[in-house]
Order: structure tokens, then C-alpha cells, then sequence
């Protein structure tokens, strides 16, 4: 497996100023509420005081960062308008002439890259639908198409396709796609290894989500903002842009315990204690914490990221010291609680009679009940080890998992987003006649568990996921062979 280079220094929590038991209190407050962290790493004062990775996810790793893109997204422009390319009062349609509606509207007319960047773009609802729903794939032409009710610049929506927009603007403006423009400027500086980001059906990058890098990298990205711009003495954003995209811009509720009605800047959040921060869906967080001078980087797979916001400003906030502490005690602890830190595999009951029975039997699954289901599953087959087994997937195309006996194993990949990502698998015995699948893709948020209940020749299948889809859905099959 490819190792990422760690860039960053090191060194230990006390002589950051950092109480390493507060940061064993924030973990455990965490794991009392059950959010489920993959991974994080904390820094001060530009150098990493404490990082763990719940296996089977791990360093090296990608993940997928969701609406953290953003604040990504939201730096290229910030460069792009220092470069003189654009300005933040550039009207959107001046980018776009060849897309517009036959009436264009005051409020469409009105909509500049600022209103963008803040969420003021005016609309009533997020775009983001309408524009993967576009028959002909042209997701700029569908956005131009929508009613601008509201004055831009008047009114806060978290607006996804608003970013891709950013993304379509700095590709007509630059003549290169997000990636390619960030690439010289950012990520090699930084050194950022290997970054994807997801296009659209015209290949333009998705700007609001879509980005993988690795956790490390999340915590570089934030580094440089708190030291506002400079990396290694070298300026890769303007000072002002860093202090303006931080900032409040517009309102987006009315404060107290939300950190999500702080204020919103340019795809930052504000939060409570002087924070700002980027985040994206199921817990994935660029926090920075410029009081402290300090940076939170996090990946997840939880509904709850206000918990994890309340656990560390409840815990970490009090571990930052004015000076270094006295003695390293707390570090070896916090090292052995970190090296602990793992998901679970499941262990229910190792083996079931019924495993050479169905053992490479192809079930075949009603496809009446499927189009409730995530993904367009049409056979399965499950082939059992002493050790191990393969769960064989007819879906569009074939995939196959392979799964520990009550142990992980990552030895698989699926397409996921139309990425290939890596899969740690493992499998346990509810019952004599009912299977355990778990299978965690490591580069995303997602889990999903397979409840698998044999009967003669016909199966009943329970699938449910840690986040995405709330129900338990379920599906029957049948031998055939």
C-alpha cells in the first residue's frame, strides 16, 4: 500500500502546551455519545501534538471529505481573483452567456461571485438536485435555469450547486479545471499527494464535494490558513483573502449552542469561541482555532457533528496551556489509548452448520423489491473459508468482498461515486441460520451491514448503513443452482 509522506513535525502534547488527558477526555466523550470517528490529528503551534485512526482506516488513506470540498473550492477563487482573473463582483452570467434563459431575470442578472461564495445566491432551495437530474448533463445551463427568488446576497442557503458554479466559472476563466488549477498552487506546495476530485457529466470538478485526501492533508490545509497563507515561507493565498473568507458574510441564524448559525464566510463556517472552520457531511472537519493556535482535522461517519463540535470545545479548549507542562507524564498514556483506538469487528458466533450448505450457492434476488435499495443488487453468492469468506455481488458489473471470520480483512475494492476505494470486510453467525456481513469502505464514511437469514432455498437480506439511509431495508432471494 502506498505510504503518504508525513510532513508535518512532530512532537509531544506537553511540550505544546497541550494536557494529554483533556485529549483522552475529548475521545472518550465522543465515544459516549457513539459517534463514530475514523480518524483525527491535532495540532499547535504548527506541529502535530496527537493523531489516531480507529482501524481499519488508516494514514495513508484518503477520505471522502464531502462539503469540506468547499473550502477548497472557495480558495481557488481566492487565488484566481489575486491572479487578477476574476473579481468577487463579477457577475455570474458574464461567465456563462451561452446558458442563459430567454428571460433573464433581475435577480439572476444580479448574482455576483461573492453571493456564490457567501450561500446568498438568492434561491429558495438547494440546487444541487436539479443540476444532477439535467437530461443533457449541463449542470451550469440547469442552475441558470432555476427562479431566483430573493435579492442575492439577502438571504442564506446552504446551496451545494452554488460551489459547482465557482468550480464552472474557474475553469472558463482560467482554462483549467479546479484540480488542475489548485494542483501548482496548493497541493504541491503543501505536498498533497495524489488528490481526486469528482466531475461533472462536461468534466468539470464538483467543487462542493467530491475531493479525497488523506487526514494529514485536511490538517495541512488548515495549518495554512491559520498562519494566513504563508507554507514554508513562501505566500499561497493573500492575507486579506484568508481574513474576508473566515469572516462573517452573512447571517445564518441567530447563534447560541449552533454551530451552524455562527455566521457563514466564503464556504467557512463561524463557530462558537472564536473558531472557524470547514466540515463536510457525516463528520469530516478542517477546524481552526486561531486563540489557541491550534488546528482540529477529523474524518467521521456519524449524524451527530454538533456532538463532536461540543466535545471538543468541552474538552480540548481547556487542555491548551499558555506554556509548555511541566512534566510527560500523560504522553504514554495517550499514546497507548491512541494505539487501541479501532471499529469494532463484529463477534457474535464464529460458525454455523448451515455454511457448507449454502456455501457457492447463487441466490437470486427479487427485483420488485430493489428499487428501494441503494444500490442494484441482482445475485449474490457467498463462499466460506476456514478463515475467511467471499461474498460474490452481481450488480451492474461484478464485484466481490472478501470478509474475516470475526477479524477484519482488507483485501477488496468497490466503486463507490465511481471510484474505486478500498474494503475491510468481516463476518459473524447471529444464529445458526442467520449471517453477519460488515463491510467498511475505509476511504468514505459508509458502512453497510448485511443481516442475511437462510430458509430452505430462499434468503431474507436486512441491509442498513451507519449513515446515508436511516431504514433497515429489506429484500428476499432465491436459490438457483
Amino acid at each position: 500500500m502506498h505510504k503518504t509522506k508525513r510532513s508535518l513535525p512532530r512532537m509531544s502534547p506537553e511540550q505544546l502546551g497541550i494536557v494529554p488527558q483533556q485529549v483522552i477526555s475529548f475521545l472518550d466523550d465522543v465515544k459516549a455519545h457513539q459517534i463514530e470517528m475514523h480518524s483525527f490529528m491535532l495540532l499547535r503551534h504548527g506541529q502535530v501534538a496527537a493523531e489516531g485512526w480507529w482501524a481499519p482506516y488508516a494514514p495513508e488513506l484518503p477520505h471522502m471529505l464531502f462539503s469540506l470540498s468547499k473550502s477548497f473550492t472557495s480558495t481557488a477563487i481566492g487565488m484566481a481573483v489575486h491572479e487578477g482573473i476574476l473579481k468577487l463582483d463579477d457577475p455570474v452570467v458574464s461567465f456563462f452567456p451561452e446558458d442563459l434563459p430567454n428571460t433573464l431575470s433581475e435577480h439572476l442578472a444580479g448574482m455576483q461571485i461573492r453571493h456564490l461564495l457567501m450561500m446568498g445566491t438568492g434561491h429558495d432551495q438547494d440546487t444541487m438536485d436539479a443540476l444532477i437530474n439535467a437530461e443533457d448533463g449541463n449542470w451550469v445551463r440547469a442552475f441558470l435555469q432555476l427562479p431566483v427568488p430573493h435579492e442575492p446576497g439577502t438571504h442564506f442557503l446552504y446551496n451545494t450547486g452554488a460551489t459547482y458554479i465557482l468550480s464552472a466559472i474557474l475553469q472558463k476563466a482560467s482554462g483549467q479545471c479546479l484540480l488542475d488549477y489548485l494542483t501548482p498552487r496548493l497541493f504541491e506546495p503543501l505536498a498533497i499527494e495524489n488528490p481526486t476530485w469528482a466531475a461533472c457529466p462536461r468534466g468539470i470538478n464538483t467543487g462542493g464535494y467530491g475531493l479525497n485526501i488523506t487526514t494529514e492533508d485536511i490538517a495541512k490545509f488548515g495549518q495554512l490558513y491559520l498562519q494566513k497563507g504563508v507554507w514554508n515561507g513562501e505566500r499561497l493565498i493573500d492575507e486579506d483573502w484568508i481574513a474576508e473568507a473566515t469572516s462573517k458574510q452573512i447571517s445564518n441564524g441567530d447563534g447560541g449552542d449552533s454551530d451552524w448559525a455562527q455566521g457563514y464566510g466564503y464556504q467557512f463556517w463561524r463557530c462558537r469561541h472564536g473558531v472557524h472552520r470547514g466540515d463536510g457531511a457525516f463528520g469530516q472537519f478542517c477546524i481552526v482555532m486561531p486563540e489557541q493556535d491550534a488546528v482540529l482535522a477529523i474524518t467521521s461517519g456519524t449524524g451527530d457533528m454538533q456532538g463532536i463540535l461540543n466535545s471538543a470545545w468541552d474538552y480540548l479548549l481547556p487542555g491548551f496551556l499558555p506554556e509548555p507542562v511541566a512534566t510527560n507524564e500523560g504522553s504514554a498514556e495517550l499514546s497507548e489509548y491512541i494505539a487501541k483506538l479501532q471499529l469494532e469487528a463484529p463477534q457474535l458466533r464464529s460458525e454455523s452448520i448451515l455454511e457448507t450448505q449454502v456455501s457457492g450457492k447463487r441466490y437470486e434476488i427479487d427485483q420488485d423489491q430493489m428499487a428501494q435499495v441503494p444500490f442494484p443488487l441482482k445475485e449474490l453468492r457467498i463462499e466460506f473459508d476456514r478463515d475467511s469468506a467471499r461474498l460474490n455481488m452481481k450488480l451492474e458489473s461484478e464485484d466481490s468482498i472478501t470478509l474475516g471470520r470475526e477479524h477484519w480483512l482488507v483485501e477488496s475494492t468497490i466503486t463507490i461515486e465511481g471510484k474505486r476505494t478500498r474494503v475491510a470486510g468481516s463476518f459473524t453467525w447471529k444464529s445458526q441460520d442467520e449471517l453477519v456481513l460488515t463491510m467498511q469502505a475505509i476511504e468514505t464514511p459508509f458502512c453497510a451491514t448485511l443481516e442475511i437469514r437462510f430458509a430452505d432455498n430462499t434468503l431474507t437480506m436486512n441491509s442498513r448503513y451507519n449513515v446515508g439511509w436511516d431504514e433497515v431495508i429489506t429484500v428476499q432471494g432465491k436459490a438457483i443452482n
